[in-house]
């Protein structure tokens, strides 16, 4: 069990915890109004690419809860974050929207699909058979393959949408070379979340839908879990895996109910 009331920084998955698609998922609002009345620290980390934090903010707005940007970081974050530190001043070919896009310029990377560094795929309506045989034949000839996060597929409001790690397979079955990927379970992101939230391992939590990016991510950096069930993951999940979850909930609103039993 989670004594929450013990916790200083909470660290939450959006996609299936906080939403599917643009549902809003129940208890979420008293959720968060538990959050900041408790004045906790706590910051949104998702492996979708696709948006930026303006508009992870503003898509929150149209549900009717406030929430600031800083309290988004994004894989398409800690990607242009890792191209940075690697390759400083680098140039990719990029499929992706706006999110990855923004994210890479804001770290000074280049575009280019003539002889890029680096193919960098996120989630996207750009993807295309077009895009896929480009980013395959520039990695024939040199370039680095690069995964904003390793997702398959993610909950939408009428069932799952492939995600990025779906949408770049292709491209490393055709290639024979394999991806890296910066979001969530790869411990770079998890770390950068606990330095922007303040906050030690030992006092923070991480929320999520699932076993393979969310759970995984928090048992392998000393960070307590929680499983929610109301995004892909159900109770016959967890059987699967090696690892369990630090507690189970079916969804973010039972958590300022625990909190009261605490009390």
């Amino acid at each position: 069990m989670i004594n929450f009331n013990e916790k200083k920084g909470f660290i939450c998955d959006m996609d299936g915890v906080i939403y599917h698609g643009n549902a809003l998922l129940p208890g979420v609002k008293e959720f968060i109004d538990w959050l900041q009345r408790e004045k906790k620290e706590y910051l949104f980390l998702t492996n979708n690419s696709g948006m930026t934090p303006r508009e992870l903010h503003q898509k929150l707005l149209r549900m009717g809860i406030d929430v600031s940007e800083e309290h988004f970081y994004t894989s398409a974050l800690a990607t242009a974050e890792f191209l940075k530190k690697q390759a400083p001043g680098c140039s990719v070919f990029a499929i992706g929207e706006a999110g990855l896009l923004n994210a890479l310029y804001d770290a000074g990377i280049t575009m280019n699909d003539v002889d890029p560094d680096y193919v960098v795929v996120g989630e996207g309506k750009t993807y295309s058979m077009e895009s896929l045989t480009k980013a395959v034949n520039l990695i024939m000839k040199g370039s680095k393959l690069i995964g904003a996060n390793s997702d398959v597929s993610g909950p939408i409001e009428n069932g799952i949408a492939p995600a990025c790690g779906a949408l770049i397979a292709p491209i490393e079955i055709a290639t024979g070379k394999h991806a890296y990927f910066c979001g969530k379970p790869n411990p770079l992101m998890m770390r950068t979340g606990l330095r922007l939230l303040g906050c030690h391992s030992a006092d923070a939590v991480i929320i999520g839908d699932r076993m393979d990016t969310d759970i995984i991510a928090g048992t392998e950096s000393g960070v307590e879990t929680v499983l929610v069930l109301s995004g892909v993951s159900t109770a016959d999940t967890v059987n699967a895996y090696a690892y369990r979850p630090t507690m189970i909930l079916s969804g973010v609103g039972d958590i300022p109910v625990e909190a009261c039993k605490n009390m």
